[in-house]
């Protein structure tokens, strides 16, 4: 990958980070909404309810690359932070290749049938007064698999940077 392929790849990652962020500000406020319509008027909605899930499922979902990005997934650092910057590029890219981007691979190889069963239904809530159109949330299944996929092949490809890189010995 190029310079301009990394940008792009991290481009698209923060795209999506901010779309999860305003997601998250929309849940606190359907959800504070709800509450206050519950107890407050006795009034519910099963509609906003899957709103709830909708939104959750989302932010999470588009969330995955932008935190693979910024380095704010879960990580075991007990033992990286004794390791030199070298080791530390090894280790992450042979846990790349062996386990994240295959891993992306499986999520939308595993999900592809599922959504496209979906589609084809055209598949709603089963709940009346449910939102319709649940194919579009499970889309984001294999979309966010192929997000972090893209997002992991960055890393992989700085990570190969940092690991060859020629040591500055003096």
């Amino acid at each position: 990958m190029t310079a301009r392929a990394l940008a792009w790849a991290d481009a698209i990652s923060d795209t999506a980070g901010r779309v999860a962020a305003v997601l998250a500000v929309a849940l606190v406020a359907l959800v504070f909404g709800l509450v206050v319509a519950r107890y407050g008027a006795g009034a519910g909605s099963v509609a906003a309810q899957e709103a709830v899930l909708w939104l959750h499922s989302s932010l999470f979902l588009l969330g995955l690359c932008y935190a693979l990005r910024h380095d704010a997934h879960v990580s075991v650092d007990v033992f990286a932070q004794r390791w030199s910057p070298r080791t530390r590029a090894r280790v992450e890219l042979a846990c790349a290749l062996c386990l994240l981007l295959p891993f992306c691979v499986f999520i939308v190889a595993m999900s592809w049938d599922y959504v496209a069963t979906s589609w084809a239904l055209r598949e709603g809530s089963r709940d009346p007064g449910g939102l319709p159109g649940w194919y579009l949330l499970k889309s984001l299944i294999p979309l966010s698999a192929a997000l972090l996929f893209l997002q992991g092949l960055a890393l992989t490809v700085r990570a190969f940077g940092r690991a060859t890189a020629p040591t500055t010995d003096a």
